[in-house]
């Protein structure tokens, strides 16, 4: 509720500072019907995939739950725009299901940080980044709350320069548009922009490097420092060593992969950095109190 809110607010406000009815919004469903969202309120849509009316750009919003009712007929339709040419979005996890119907071939995207771990998994050959938004050529895909603000501003400035796009974004109290290239908070990762830029940036190679893990010293001559220098980095913002920290990163992503996908336990291993299944197990046990088994049987 919180996507559709955001972006369709966005829209609405634009008109009203246009001073012009330029943008319109409907609705659609699978069959037509009422849509219950998660926090128990309920769009009644419009139209049904069946008979969507001409628009210049369709969004697909999901929820947590991939297999919701009349999913093939989605995918179809999303299928058949795309031979025709339209222009396709996505936000959050919704472009989890524009991968399924194959619109996201040869282009970059992105998705909400919790799924995509997952979204890597299943499509490894299609680029998805972990940036607040992301938009190439007729696709449009933004990570989930609040970055659906951050994209339909950046449509707004398209259309109607940046002067309207900030003064929609002050109706809002939004502080910073962000662009494409910002990236999403991710999971335990801390706010790091009033302390240092070199540990930011070491947080962000690391998040971005856990299949295959740096060394510390590749690490500390990613930002020109010593080895020491980057602990001390470390032990004074985040009260923790780089391993330590590193560690959870990968174990987190390790967890995510557990929940959400039902890839072999050994294949979630290799590709958090883990070379021996037994110390996999053993780390992730410290880490969560429980082994990777367990995580899987309580999850599916």
């Amino acid at each position: 509720m919180f996507c559709v809110s955001a972006a369709i607010d966005v829209l609405r406000s634009a008109n009203l500072v246009s001073g012009q009815t330029f943008y319109h919004w409907s609705a659609i469903s699978h069959d037509g019907e009422p849509v219950r969202a998660s926090n128990g309120l309920t769009i009644k849509p419009a139209h049904s995939v069946g008979d969507i009316p001409a628009a210049d750009l369709i969004f697909i919003i999901a929820s947590m739950n991939l297999d919701f009712p009349g999913k093939a007929r989605v995918i179809s339709q999303l299928r058949a725009l795309g031979r025709r040419g339209a222009s396709l979005g996505a936000l959050s996890v919704g472009s989890h299901v524009l991968a399924e119907a194959g619109q996201l071939e040869g282009h970059r995207c992105t998705i909400h940080w919790e799924n995509r771990a997952a979204f890597r998994e299943a499509f490894p050959h299609i680029e998805c980044t972990s940036n607040v938004y992301e938009i190439d050529r007729k696709r449009y895909t933004a990570a989930g709350g609040i970055t659906g603000i951050d994209l339909m501003l950046e449509l707004v400035r398209g259309d109607f320069g940046a002067d309207i796009a900030n003064k929609v974004a002050n109706n809002f109290q939004y502080e910073r548009i962000r662009s494409h290239l910002d990236r999403q908070r991710v999971g335990r990762e801390p706010d790091l922009a009033a302390k240092s830029d070199k540990l930011r940036r070491l947080t962000e190679l690391m998040a971005d490097n856990l299949e295959e893990p740096l060394s510390a010293g590749e690490l500390a001559a990613a930002v020109q420092l010593s080895v020491r220098q980057v602990e001390r980095l470390f032990l004074k913002h985040l009260n923790s060593t780089p391993g330590r920290y590193y560690m959870t990163l990968r174990l987190e992503r390790a967890r995510q992969l557990l929940r959400q996908t039902n890839i072999p336990i050994l294949e979630v291993a290799l590709s958090t950095g883990f070379t021996s299944h037994s110390y996999f197990a053993q780390s992730y046990r410290m880490q969560f109190g429980r082994a990777p088994s367990d995580e899987r049987r309580t999850t599916f």
